[in-house]
């Protein structure tokens, strides 16, 4: 499905990341990972060649809140492959402080990543795809984009806006042929799920229409669906992969 392209994964090291840049592997992408420090960058391409030597993988790790950093790691892909046709925005931080807990720059320090980092790495990415008449960018978005949750304001915030961003993207870049799109995903059997207690577990699945939480894979169907050319048509979009819990 991904057959010639050329995809940059934020946040590819592991959870949602890597089962994206695995799948967009399976289905013919040249992917470059970014993760946050060149351990976990290595650890993650090591995995992979492991399980398929012929994968065209590699990563790097970009700071993505200094706009100058992520721009000249994109530059070094567009020098190695010419192009640069799927981004997908992965890498964030969640959260789930009080309001009256929150540290001095704590607030600030989960937007910049979450959001100036999203930021950075389209700036840095759109003009590259002009060049080569279009591609398609992707955002992590969340269930809580649409339904906030109890505590944790500034991850909610984060995803609110990731939402605004990819609406008003999608409508600036159409013209550019690039699409824009968001994927919101429900409770994921990530690191962060699979640590917490079984008696905290079941009573949201127990809140979950298909009675069971989401795998990465399933996060990754739906990034690779609106990567696609099935998509071709399809921008502006946050998509739900939720099970229908979305309260």
């Amino acid at each position: 499905m991904l057959k010639g392209k050329v995809a940059v994964i934020t946040g590819g090291t592991r959870g949602i990341g890597y089962a994206t840049v695995k799948k967009f592997l399976e289905n013919g992408a040249k992917v470059v990972l970014f993760g946050s420090r060149s351990e976990t960058v290595e650890k993650a391409l090591s995995s992979l060649k492991a399980e398929n030597p012929d994968w065209e993988v590699s990563g790097d790790y970009p700071n993505l809140s200094d706009l100058a950093s992520v721009k000249a790691a994109m530059q070094k892909i567009k020098d190695q492959y010419g192009k640069i046709d799927i981004l997908v925005n992965n890498a964030g931080v969640s959260d789930s402080t009080k309001i009256e807990d929150y540290a001095e720059g704590q607030f600030d320090k989960i937007m910049s990543l979450n959001i100036n980092g999203m930021f950075n790495a389209i700036q840095s990415v759109v003009g590259i795809m002009r060049e080569n008449g279009g591609g398609c960018i992707l955002n992590t978005s969340s269930m809580v984009s649409i339904s906030g949750q109890p505590s944790g304001v500034a991850y909610p915030t984060s995803k609110f806006a990731v939402n605004g961003l990819t609406l008003s993207l999608a409508r600036e870049l159409g013209p550019s042929k690039i699409r824009v799109n968001a994927v919101a995903p429900g409770i994921t059997n990530t690191d962060m799920v699979a640590a917490l207690p079984e008696q905290m577990i079941q009573p949201m699945i127990n809140a979950i229409p298909l009675r069971r939480i989401g795998e990465p894979e399933d996060i990754a169907n739906a990034f690779l669906f609106l990567a696609s050319d099935l998509a071709s048509y399809v921008t502006g979009e946050i998509l739900s992969v939720d099970g229908a819990m979305r309260a």
